[in-house]
């Protein structure tokens, strides 16, 4: 009889990625990075199991973003009181946080759920070159452009 392997949680091994985000188009490698977090790359995957990788990002400063996003997209948030709607466009907020940018579009595209939450805690972003996990020795990840 053949039988299915089961992965369980203290079976998965992490690596540590690092990953240049310069002119990188902003889609794409949110959603490659979603895939590595999530653990989709490996033979053990399991939707129920948090078998991802810890992933860095550099230089997040530099994403490219296509058509009229940065003037077009708002990102929008909302205190709950009437009338406190706040929204501000891609532009300032490349101006202002860049990092947000970049976790907003990987936070989308995991699962919204706890597991998809533990896994947005192994996603460090940071906007300029340097980054302070090098005792974890990451291994440098070149995604497809």
């Amino acid at each position: 009889m053949r039988t299915t392997s089961i992965t369980k949680p203290l079976e998965v091994t992490r690596k540590w990625f690092v990953v240049d985000a310069a002119d990188q188009n902003l889609g794409r490698l949110s959603s490659q990075v979603a895939h590595i977090l999530r653990g989709k790359h490996k033979p053990i995957f399991a939707p129920n199991v948090d078998a991802g990788d810890y992933v860095i990002v550099v230089n997040a400063d530099k994403v490219k973003v296509t058509g009229n996003k940065l003037d077009q997209k708002y990102y929008v948030r909302h205190s709950g009181y009437l009338g406190r709607k706040k929204e501000i466009r891609m532009r300032e907020m490349f101006k202002k946080n860049p990092e947000f940018v970049l976790t907003h579009a990987v936070k989308g595209m995991l699962p919204k759920n706890n597991l998809g939450r533990k896994m947005l805690t192994k996603f460090h972003v940071y906007a300029g070159p340097d980054h302070k996990h090098e005792a974890q020795k990451p291994e440098a990840l070149v995604l497809a452009k």
